[in-house]
């Protein structure tokens, strides 16, 4: 998921990083002691999709857990109070524009005829919001490895995968006519994001499988065993 992050244990397992290290990273009025521009004479950056390019090199160079706030501004050319202004904390860079993604996929589901069977409409919503064009799956996969394998990203991740099942829950408890926190919208949504990061985890074992094939797949296979259509 472009998103969303948490493969094998991370349903079940959340593994918070210390409130010592967060609040040093989430604090844009500490003193900025970064400097402005970088050494090696990279122009500043100026949009999200830069600074986070920036940060994922260095993720790969450094680690993201070695990798401090500071460490983003100065490559990137920036002061460390500019880069809250694009992003909330280190634990946000993964996830990219993910709220928009979500209201992407809450249009997509919106848009759908009304008679198409339920499992159907959740396997193409899904489907549609983890495709990525061929050209930008490394940059993507570069993402999931960090969503997926890094231990102080599992919190963060937990909330956004609950963020992302809502909007599943949603159109599912709609279709049902029944509300988003019941049980059957729920254990839905909680199987198709089991799904989507089954899948995940297989596509970054086996990079040179599709990504959408194996979403498509495997939702299919969950999907024989849903009777309420």
């Amino acid at each position: 998921m472009r998103c969303s992050s948490q493969c094998r244990a991370t349903i079940d397992t959340v593994f918070a990083p210390s409130a010592f290290s967060q609040d040093v990273e989430r604090d844009p009025l500490r003193h900025d002691t970064s400097g402005v521009q970088r050494t090696g004479g990279r122009r500043k950056v100026t949009t999200a999709a830069e600074l986070e390019q920036v940060a994922f090199d260095l993720f790969d160079e450094q680690g993201f857990e070695r990798t401090t706030v500071t460490d983003i501004a100065a490559a990137a050319g920036i002061a460390r109070r500019t880069f809250f202004h694009y992003f909330p904390s280190k634990n946000d860079i993964p996830w990219g524009d993910f709220d928009a993604g979500l209201e992407r996929m809450r249009a997509e589901f919106r848009a759908l005829p009304g008679d198409l069977p339920l499992m159907d409409a959740v396997r193409h919503c899904l489907v549609e919001f983890n495709r990525v064009p061929d050209e930008k799956a490394p940059d993507h996969r570069r993402r999931m490895r960090l969503i997926l394998g890094v231990p102080a990203l599992q919190a963060h991740s937990t909330l956004r995968f609950e963020a992302w099942r809502e909007v599943v829950a949603e159109y599912v408890g709609h279709r049902l006519g029944q509300p988003s926190t019941a049980l059957t919208p729920q254990t839905i949504a909680h199987a198709t994001l089991g799904v989507a990061l089954s899948a995940y985890q297989h596509w970054l074992d086996h990079p040179e499988q599709d990504l959408s094939g194996l979403l498509d797949a495997a939702m299919r296979e969950l999907a024989l065993a849903h009777t309420a259509q």
